[in-house]
């Protein structure tokens, strides 16, 4: 029998159940092993006994840990963590720190640097996390603004970005989706062209990405985010106490006292990691008569992560060493000091991996299909798939599997509906920008999701707390997207009316709801 008449709506127990624990407890590491028993123990037929061993054996050691792509995403943040942990030693991390403070002499402007650096590391959101959030975290501190609000930046312009580049990790799998999907219709469109088409109707990725730049010059925010950040400004406390931040402070990475750091400590190690990983893309995924396009696209990021940060680590040795700042012992102290600021966040990493091996084996994303369907047959479809895409991405916490999942059925109901006799209909168009935007919606703010975890680490949040203050601005995006997006698309507004009406909502949304911390 296959999965989804196997287990069902059962399916959902796993992943609801390790969200509402977590965020009820604050113990992200006992949730989701709890999620991953409870599908195993399903799975098992219900046997306490089986389903406790294969919790551990099958799921977290065979499935997550043994997997390539996974254990090369976890050795990838450890390693990251190694060689921030050198730069901070040489005293990198603080000269840059104090070279952007000089310009970044207010909580806006500092805001606003992070954004900017979220989009300009377009190429893949792993790094853009680990880069973006490891090198703002010192500064943000010290304009006091919250590891919250420093994780909810970071988190926004990761995946948001990275799905809609032209050269990225992710343009392989989303042409490769469209094609295989147009294929199946008979349209021989340019699944390339599609994809940039696509673009404008990608409108939860779009309002994220204008709230995040609301917010900022506005100097605003609303609910949980206002509190954190009263917080910060008034206390100094930049992230709660009590919390459990996933990095920790260490004073094998601190500089040692005297120590004057200087800006290209910092600057070089990061940019080897960002050439590494740009031409890394391309020779791993490169064969004979593949476009530069193709080969980013084919490429392993895991393997590729891996080399950047693994070379990024020796060149900051070597720098450190080089200049007499500290000793190869030292490094190598520094080193693992970075490192082990990262094992908790790897602990969460690989449970979180385990848990999605769970729900894939449980086929709940096809069983949420298979019970929605029936929903699919009108001009309400892009704002229907939006919102299946959401909710199967949240539980799962994968956008690509969502992805995967979803477009080979979206784009035959949207040619049947639009009649599409070979061509590419907006309709279509619209219902492709609904699977693949409603899709980062889960790896955005899903508690569960790899990306959402990675910008927690990177920035020193504590995880929930980072879930919980970004998932009202995650929804607030998501409303504006569905309202002047989705459902006016599917009775043929053009997208660039609704993207214009959208912002212009989101603009005065927060200038009555958000206010300053100050």
């Amino acid at each position: 029998m296959d999965a989804q008449t196997t287990y069902g709506i059962l399916g959902l127990l796993p992943p609801l159940l390790a969200i509402v624990l977590a965020i009820l407890s604050r113990q992200v590491i006992i949730s989701l092993v709890v999620g991953i028993f409870t599908g195993a123990l399903i799975i098992n037929g219900f046997n306490p006994l089986t389903g406790l061993l294969d919790t551990f054996s099958t799921y977290i050691v065979e499935q997550s840990l043994a997997d390539s792509w996974n254990i090369g995403i976890i050795v990838f943040c450890l390693t990251i963590g190694g060689m921030v942990g050198v730069i901070g030693k040489m005293g990198g991390t603080s000269a840059i720190a104090e070279a952007i403070v000089k310009r970044a002499r207010s909580v806006k402007s500092t805001n606003l640097a992070t954004a900017l650096m979220g989009i300009a590391i377009f190429f893949d959101d792993y790094a853009n996390s680990m880069i973006v959030g490891n090198t703002m975290r010192p500064i943000t501190d010290a304009q006091k603004i919250s590891r919250e609000k420093l994780a909810y930046i970071v988190d926004s312009t990761a995946a948001p970005v990275s799905s809609m580049a032209p050269v990225s990790t992710w343009i392989a799998m989303e042409i490769g989706l469209i094609a295989a999907g147009l294929a199946s219709v008979g349209i021989e469109g340019n699944a390339f062209l599609v994809f940039f088409q696509s673009i404008p109707f990608r409108f939860y990725s779009l309002f994220a990405l204008v709230l995040v730049f609301v917010l900022t010059l506005s100097n605003r925010d609303f609910g949980g985010m206002l509190k954190a950040e009263i917080r910060a400004r008034k206390t100094g406390e930049v992230y709660a106490a009590g919390s459990n931040p996933l990095v920790s402070e260490d004073r094998d990475i601190l500089p040692d006292e005297g120590v004057r750091g200087k800006v290209y400590y910092a600057l070089i190690p990061i940019l080897v990691f960002i050439l590494v990983t740009i031409f890394g893309l391309w020779y791993n995924g490169f064969e004979e008569g593949k476009s530069i396009r193709d080969s980013f696209g084919d490429a392993d990021a895991s393997v590729v992560l891996t080399w950047a940060a693994c070379i990024g680590s020796i060149v900051a040795i070597i720098i450190g060493v080089a200049g007499k700042v500290f000793t190869l012992k030292t490094a190598m102290d520094a080193w693992v000091g970075g490192f082990k600021s990262m094992t908790v966040a790897g602990i969460i990493l690989g449970l979180a991996f385990a848990l999605k091996s769970v729900i894939g084996e449980m086929g709940l994303a096809e069983y949420l299909v298979e019970v929605t369907q029936g929903l699919l047959g009108s001009r309400l479809l892009p704002l229907i798939v939006f919102i299946l895409a959401m909710l199967i991405a949240f539980a799962t916490g994968t956008s690509w599997g969502t992805n995967a999942i979803l477009m080979p059925i979206v784009i035959p109901i949207a040619a049947s509906i639009s009649g599409a006799g070979g061509e590419v209909t907006p309709l279509i168009v619209a219902s492709i920008g609904a699977v693949l935007t409603g899709a980062v919606f889960g790896d955005h703010c899903s508690p569960i999701s790899d990306t959402t975890i990675l910008s927690s680490m990177a920035s020193g949040s504590d995880h929930i707390a980072h879930v919980r203050t970004q998932i009202p601005y995650a929804v607030l995006a998501a409303a504006f997207a569905a309202v002047f997006g989705f459902l006016p698309a599917g009775f043929g507004v053009p997208p660039v009316i609704s993207l214009v009406v959208g912002a212009a909502g989101i603009i005065l949304f927060v200038r009555l709801v958000g206010k300053k911390a100050e």
